[in-house]
């Protein structure tokens, strides 16, 4: 990746202390790595950003109430910042903060390259609080150090009411990336799958009877796979009891059931091509 020439910063970023909400909700890749979020610690033992892109949720705020999330707090901000040296520090900070009409309602931040330009985007769940949420996708501007909406879903029009993503794929096989999540886990239980068109995302598929959230849980339960015969949605039916793997077929979303739900296990083995 072309980062272009560093700014001038005394010192990298740095968080100190122990873990923290914030760096639960963060999303980082190196500079050399592909473009998502890291199974691993943003920081250095010294409490360093390590080098590399990196998005995080931060300014916690009480301004909502919903818990939907858990202990999970409720954002008022997000940051992004392209991390250089401990000498040299961040090449480029941004910070978009959020009017007091909304949240950020999320467990973290997505780094995709959702336009294909080979550079990332940030999706995350935004919450109005008389509108409930939508998903967005932002644009970081290295250029300009800003952060800027490139395109969001509909608000789903009600307070309290919450979507959960999923991931990010080409689905359909049209060449362009869409992204996917369950409308309302908890009470419309509906997979919405939608594209980019310009500056809009636009609803391409939607799928009924399958959840990826229980109320008060601080983590998502879905994922993306691709074993070879292209991505497929994993997620739960309604009862918990099944994992399903939902994909594309003659221009529709089929599911599947693909074993038993027995743990967060179950789940990582199915993500990794195995028997659940």
């Amino acid at each position: 990746m072309s980062i272009g020439r560093p700014l001038v910063f005394c010192a990298a970023l740095a968080l100190a202390g122990p873990a923290t909400a914030e760096q639960a909700a963060h999303c980082w890749y190196p500079f050399d790595g592909k473009i998502g979020c890291e199974n691993a610690s943003p920081l250095t033992a010294s409490g360093i950003l390590k080098q590399g892109i990196h998005a995080n949720l931060v300014t916690p705020v009480q301004r909502y109430g919903h818990n939907i999330l858990g202990d999970t707090p409720e954002w008022g901000a997000l940051r992004f910042v392209v991390q250089g040296s401990a000498e040299h520090g961040p090449y480029h900070w941004a910070k978009l903060r959020l009017p007091k009409s909304r949240i950020f309602e999320d467990v973290t931040p997505r780094l995709v390259d959702f336009t294909g330009d080979g550079q990332p985007e940030i999706l995350v769940v935004e919450t109005d609080l008389n509108k409930g949420a939508r998903l967005a996708v932002y644009h970081a501007d290295q250029a300009g150090n800003e952060i800027t909406l490139l395109a969001a879903t509909p608000y789903i029009g009600t307070p309290y009411r919450w979507l959960a993503p999923i991931g990010v794929a080409d689905f359909n096989g049209d060449g362009m990336m869409d992204v996917a999540y369950v409308d309302r886990p908890h009470l419309a239980q509906t997979l919405r799958v939608w594209t980019l068109h310009g500056d809009k995302l636009v609803e391409i598929a939607k799928l009924g009877s399958v959840t990826n959230h229980r109320i008060g849980d601080n983590s998502i339960s879905s994922g993306v796979r691709d074993c070879g015969a292209g991505p497929e949605m994993l997620m739960h039916d309604p009862s918990w009891k099944n994992l399903l793997a939902v994909r594309f077929a003659g221009g529709h979303l089929e599911k599947r059931k693909i074993g038993r739900y027995k743990s967060a296990r179950s789940l990582k083995r199915a993500l990794d091509c195995k028997a659940p």
